[in-house]
């Protein structure tokens, strides 16, 4: 760790804690690099009090990266105080970006430690214990995030905030085509927007492959019990405070929560 990456930790960590935000890190502790990004991202977690609950990715669709000027997926990660459960009150205010996104996640069942060869889909999903409907809030600490580039938004945990994970879905979810399935979602009662698996690079459990990868580069284990959230399958629902989401994964059932004012 090098002064410019505490540096940069500092700053993000105090306008997440005050819901504020900034144009961009100051020169002397920006990060040019992705590896620059995610060692700040890694000071985050060291300010939790409780042990990492998972992970995310950003920018899996070519919109979603064409959107915030990346060339390439990112990861984040989910801190355990920031999950809320099926049905329950997300805290929103302060939230600039107001969306809400439908994801596939998956439950780890073992762990899966960095190696030199990659790894394949097939083994990373064999290695999950559950695949669960998913809600994510994300939210990012500058004022213009598609602006600010690929480095200094993994430094802020690649706009992750906050999660709501639904129950596990029926045993029968390793035999469907995630690719191929449809995934609905409304805010209130509104219009339904649909959307597919293979929106998140392709496949939920390339995603799930592609993040496992990732962290075996940069030296990390994916560790059992970890969940995973792969990338929002339809455009982002936009929400306000106050409002009720509800994603609708068919055969795999269901997950909902509200945003508080």
């Amino acid at each position: 760790m090098t002064g410019h990456e505490a540096g940069a930790s500092a700053i993000l960590w105090r306008h997440w804690q005050r819901r504020e935000r900034l144009r961009e890190l100051p020169d002397a502790s920006r990060p040019r690099t992705r590896e620059d990004g995610y060692r700040v991202q890694a000071l985050l977690e060291r300010r939790s009090a409780t042990p990492l609950y998972g992970w995310k990715i950003a920018a899996t669709s070519k919109a979603g990266q064409a959107h915030i000027a990346v060339d390439g997926p990112m990861a984040g990660r989910l801190l355990r105080e920031r999950v809320v459960h099926d049905g329950g009150r997300v805290p929103f205010q302060g939230n600039h970006m107001r969306v809400a996104e439908a994801e596939f996640a998956f439950r780890m069942g073992i762990d899966l430690p960095p190696r030199p060869a990659p790894y394949h889909a097939r083994e990373v999903v064999a290695a999950a214990a559950t695949l669960h409907p998913a809600i994510e809030v994300p939210d990012s600490r500058y004022e213009d995030f598609t602006l600010v580039g690929a480095a200094q938004l993994i430094a802020d945990n690649a706009c992750a905030d906050y999660f709501v994970l639904g129950p596990p879905a029926p045993d029968e979810w390793r035999s469907v085509d995630l690719a191929a399935h449809r995934v609905a979602g409304r805010v209130n009662d509104g219009p339904w927007r649909e959307g597919l698996g293979a929106n998140v690079l392709g496949d939920p459990r390339e995603a799930l492959a592609w993040l496992v990868n990732e962290l075996s580069q940069l030296g990390i284990t994916l560790a059992a019990g970890q969940v995973v959230t792969t990338g929002t399958c339809l455009v982002p629902l936009a929400v306000e405070p106050g409002d009720h989401v509800l994603a609708d994964f068919g055969t795999l059932g269901r997950v909902h929560a509200w945003l508080d004012a």
